[in-house]
């Protein structure tokens, strides 16, 4: 029921234009900046050729072009999620759902995973641009790899946020700037977390970019991707006692 539920969602996604359009927008904004990373890559690759441990290609185009991706990524992931509960509680077409024979992890897993599918779609479509690098030069698979599994793994965390704001309100608007205040205030405390104060290494720790810059650098660290499980999990656990708890009611 689980893959029910998510091919309902992902449908009903892709038949309204706003998922066209977020993919369409992304697309071109970071199309033209990664055409302008690789025109920056041959401007120094002449000097570059005399100096020794100078950053490859993977580090002068797409590492700055998946920082960029992940920023307006924060911004766009609210518009994505605000609607997949909100709406069923303005359109009264959750009471339908929840009275089916069908329990709310069944019914919160569902919807989740009509946003990873978009998420993969997404991340997919983004690394098309790295990948077709190699018809010209040598990337740094490794760090590809990381890069891939940290978008793949930030965006998760982003979709389990927002899935979560949306099931306490039945506007959409309000569960999209929720969404976007809660990620902007993981993405701020990045800020606090990397001063020298004392104390501050737990602030460090609960920022969400901090674990994502260290995979797009090529870090591979399993801390960081039980950062982004726990969150995940955690906010899912959150959403399924928030729609049980408006069930009894």
């Amino acid at each position: 029921m689980i893959w029910v539920i998510a091919r309902r969602e992902f449908g009903a996604m892709f038949l309204s234009p706003l998922a066209w359009v977020i993919l369409a927008v992304i697309q071109t904004i970071l199309g033209y900046m990664f055409l302008t990373n690789v025109d920056t890559f041959f401007v120094l690759q002449p000097q570059m050729m005399h100096l020794e441990n100078t950053p490859g290609v993977t580090d002068i185009v797409i590492t700055p072009l998946m920082q960029l991706a992940s920023i307006i990524l924060l911004m766009i992931m609210p518009l994505i999620t605000m609607s997949s509960i909100a709406e069923e509680k303005r359109n009264r077409t959750l009471v339908l759902l929840v009275s089916a024979p069908l329990s709310m992890t069944e019914i919160v897993l569902g919807k989740y995973l009509s946003l990873l599918l978009f998420v993969l779609i997404l991340v997919s479509m983004l690394m098309l641009m790295p990948l077709s690098l190699y018809l010209g030069t040598s990337l740094d698979t490794g760090k590809l790899f990381s890069i891939y599994l940290g978008m793949l793994l930030l965006l998760a965390a982003f979709a389990a946020i927002g899935l979560y704001l949306s099931s306490i309100t039945d506007s959409q608007t309000i569960a999209a700037v929720c969404s976007f205040g809660a990620l902007l205030m993981l993405w701020v405390i990045d800020w606090i977390g990397s001063s020298n104060s004392e104390g501050q290494s737990i602030m460090a720790y609960l920022s969400i970019m901090q674990h994502h810059h260290s995979m797009l650098e090529g870090i591979f660290d399993s801390g960081d991707i039980a950062y982004y499980l726990i969150l995940i999990c955690g906010f899912l656990g959150l959403t399924i006692r928030q729609l049980d708890r408006e069930r009894l009611l």
